[in-house]
């Protein structure tokens, strides 16, 4: 049975590509996964304050290291694309961006964000997820991104405020986390939107 609709992006559109570097424009880059991140990745991973908020913990650098080899084939199989974040001279990791379930016939990504403990409170989260939402709506062609976290989580609440990303609704007991379940707020940018 034939779809009515032409996909929004065809199949390759990333994968027939080299993953870009992309910059922020004010001294961070965002660059596809190094297996000499490992060490950095473990360290970030250390923090409580990220455990809070993400589901994952990494025992070692050999796990982390799994992890990174995983994110770089993601981009071969179009179904998810993670970068690196760094500061631009010095090649320091300062967070991780993503977009995770890559729907490329809607056009639809969810955009992922994590920063070292050092990072936080300087826009690093912010400055990432506008270079790479301007990248996959603007450059690409992405129709549609999300962004969820849970409500507790007023630092993403901004980030997403910052970035443009419209707050769409609550979705109830929707992430299970090591606490229990929390409310996740959507957010969502559509092409054509301005930040």
């Amino acid at each position: 049975m034939p779809f009515l609709t032409t996909d929004v992006l065809p199949a390759g559109t990333l994968a027939d590509h080299p993953q870009p570097v992309l910059a922020t424009g004010d001294g961070l880059s965002l660059r596809p996964w190094r297996a000499a991140d490992a060490p950095a990745v473990h360290r970030a991973f250390q923090d409580p304050a990220l455990h809070r908020w993400h589901l994952r913990a990494a025992d070692s650098e050999d796990e982390a290291g799994h992890w990174i080899e995983e994110w770089r084939l993601a981009w071969a199989g179009e179904r998810d694309a993670q970068w690196a974040v760094v500061d631009e001279a010095t090649d320091r990791l300062r967070g991780r961006v993503a977009l995770r379930g890559i729907v490329l016939a809607e056009g639809l990504a969810e955009v992922a964000y994590w920063t070292v403990a050092d990072a936080r409170g300087q826009g690093v989260a912010a400055r990432a997820t506008a270079a790479l939402a301007g990248w996959a709506l603007d450059a690409i062609g992405f129709h549609r991104l999300e962004l969820t976290h849970a409500t507790a989580n007023e630092a993403s609440c901004r980030v997403a405020a910052k970035t443009g990303f419209t707050l769409e609704g609550t979705k109830r007991s929707a992430g299970l986390h090591r606490d229990g379940w929390h409310d996740m707020h959507l957010h969502a940018r559509v092409r054509g939107d301005r930040p």
